[in-house]
């Protein structure tokens, strides 16, 4: 058995497959945001004909789609159309920057059809995979960087807030057809009373159901309950010599270390998590943890009083064994003391490595084979870039 490692972070970011559409000839969906207010639907027959996109976003303004580089706007390849009072416009364009997209001289985009109704605007449109437009951004059986826009009138102008980017594989998709199961763990806080200081992190160690047997975890889904003051939160699982619970702060707990081992995090802007089809967090069996550890890091700016939460995660497992079985690591710098960014620096640069040859002094008996398949990546105020590398 491989053994997949998802390489972290501090936080999982998360991405997840959101099933198939209704519709046999545009079969695949993505809910491009944590909302799901903005719903891609796609399909395809040839790898060299054609691609057919229907875009379903909540509004009766403009809507406008593209196919993004890095997840940013220059160099994206851009529709935006929608039905206004003189009926229905469309036009393929191509952004240089954080402009209004420049309308592009070859419209290799045809619009199918648009509708409003309900107070969502839904544009089909296509194109053809393979295109010799210099300005065409060139489709593969490789993740690409989706973005998408949309305004609340048909005036095309900046659109705020409206906007988001989603990493999905077009044309090698593969959604969870089926849920194995809805069993799940619920681990959540139990109405924490948050301080009315800035920063604060509270901890609960808690005893999950004994399974008997070994399942597999196969979707992480958040329970966010105070979006504006819940900055993270990570879950570990605990040495067998812990058998006691705790609810309280993070900073007068006697010995962290003994829940080390972590088994998921959330940051600010994640969503749900699900794991390939043949893959799964073990959970449960004779030697499996029942004890874990979930710390919270609550930002509370204004210190505001009197607020409390339940936030958490919930973890659905199921008895049907994968192929493979999924650990994970943290990799950064440990923050001291001794770590100072010096005064009035324009950059500072930290480095965090793991080395995997050195595992077998930490793995007991041979170490497996290890395939890395998934990374998240999160820092605080003083972070602004920050990013990972995998050699081989």
């Amino acid at each position: 058995m491989h053994f997949l490692l998802a390489l972290f972070f501090l936080v999982l970011a998360w991405r997840n497959g959101e099933g198939a559409s209704d519709d046999p000839a545009i079969p695949f969906m993505e809910y491009l945001d944590s909302d799901h207010l903005v719903c891609l639907k796609w399909g395809f027959s040839d790898l060299n004909g054609t691609i057919t996109f229907t875009l379903i976003i909540n509004t009766t303004g403009w809507v406008g789609f593209g196919l993004s580089p890095n997840g940013g706007m220059r160099g994206s390849d851009i529709v935006i159309g929608g039905l206004g009072p003189h009926g229905s416009y469309f036009a393929d364009r191509y952004a240089t920057g954080d402009t209004l997209p420049l309308v592009d001289k070859q419209q290799s985009y045809t619009l199918l059809s648009v509708g409003e109704a309900e107070g969502q605007t839904t544009m089909t449109f296509q194109r053809p995979i393979q295109s010799c437009d210099d300005q065409d951004f060139h489709i593969t059986a490789k993740p690409i960087k989706l973005i998408y826009a949309y305004g609340i009138n048909d005036d095309i102008s900046y659109h705020g807030q409206c906007r988001g980017t989603k990493e999905v594989n077009l044309l090698n998709y593969m959604p969870r057809v089926t849920l194995p199961s809805l069993s799940y763990f619920s681990v959540t806080m139990n109405n924490v009373l948050i301080p009315p200081i800035e920063t604060y992190y509270h901890c609960r160690i808690l005893k999950l159901q004994k399974l008997q047997k070994k399942h597999h975890v196969y979707r992480i889904e958040p329970v966010i309950k105070n979006p504006d003051i819940v900055h993270h939160m990570l879950l570990y699982s605990c040495h067998s010599s812990v058998n006691e619970t705790l609810d309280n702060s993070c900073n007068i707990v006697n010995d962290r270390t003994l829940c080390i081992n972590m088994v998921t995090g959330w940051g600010t802007g994640g969503g749900a998590f699900e794991l390939p089809e043949n893959a799964g967090i073990p959970f449960g069996g004779e030697t499996n943890d029942r004890f874990y550890r979930l710390e919270m890091h609550y930002n509370n700016p204004t210190t505001e009083e009197g607020r409390r939460d339940s936030s958490g995660f919930k973890l659905y497992y199921t008895a049907q064994l994968q192929q493979h079985d999924v650990g994970l690591i943290d990799v950064g710098v440990v923050i001291s003391q001794t770590y100072k960014i010096p005064p009035n620096a324009t950059q500072f640069h930290t480095y965090g490595v793991c080395n995997t040859t050195l595992f077998s002094k930490l793995h007991p008996g041979p170490v497996p084979d290890l395939h890395a398949f998934a990374v998240g990546l999160h820092t605080h105020l003083a972070g602004r870039k920050v990013r990972v590398g995998l050699f081989r």
